[in-house]
């Protein structure tokens, strides 16, 4: 479970860190080794896939919370009841499919 967790934080990291590096180089006109590191990190992302296809499959709800935190710690956007419950929701869905006995 600790594999899954670092992989977790470091795709979720590169995929959110990666788009946002983008999104301020193309609309914030931030200078272009800006848009280079978010690609990079990126492409990072797209590598997390080949180590864990169930791992990657729950990673979309872990995705959901990342952009939560995202949002209220570099946005300053604050979640609300409503962002919180549905973060919830889907952490609870991802444990399903990480901790369901298989045989």
């Amino acid at each position: 479970m600790v594999y899954a967790f670092i992989l977790f934080i470091v795709a979720g990291i590169a995929e959110i860190g990666g788009g946002y590096l983008i999104w301020l180089w193309l609309r914030e006109g931030k200078p272009f080794y800006w848009g280079l590191t978010g690609g990079c990190a990126l492409a990072l992302y797209g590598n997390c896939r080949y180590f864990s296809s169930r791992v990657y499959a729950a990673y979309g709800g872990v995705f959901i919370v990342f952009s939560v935190l995202w949002s209220w710690g570099i946005d300053k956007k604050t979640p609300d009841l409503y962002d919180w419950i549905g973060a919830g929701i889907c952490l609870l869905g991802v444990s399903v499919m990480l901790f369901a006995p298989r045989q």
